[in-house]
């Protein structure tokens, strides 16, 4: 996996059905506008287990809870160090 930064993308029927499905396009979409598709591995995985505080969203060794497409946006650009 290299120097990569991880992302993972809680895929389970909750997190799926609260959200997820939204959220996949837009940091597809962010990895892609930003040139960062060589830079990640993102992928999708099924349940973390506390589907209560979903969507969840893993970046690094970090779990994100209560993701939605407007929060992710601010999490990915401060880790990622961009600026609006």
């Amino acid at each position: 996996m290299d120097n990569k930064k991880e992302i993972t993308i809680c895929l389970g029927s909750s997190c799926f059905a609260r959200g997820n499905k939204q959220t996949v396009k837009v940091i597809n979409d962010y990895l892609k506008n930003n040139n960062l598709e060589k830079d990640v591995f993102y992928h999708g995985n099924h349940c973390f287990g506390k589907c209560d505080k979903g969507p969840f969203v893993k970046i690094g060794d970090v779990i994100y809870e209560d993701v939605n497409t407007e929060n992710i946006i601010e999490t990915l650009d401060k880790i990622f160090k961009r600026k609006k």
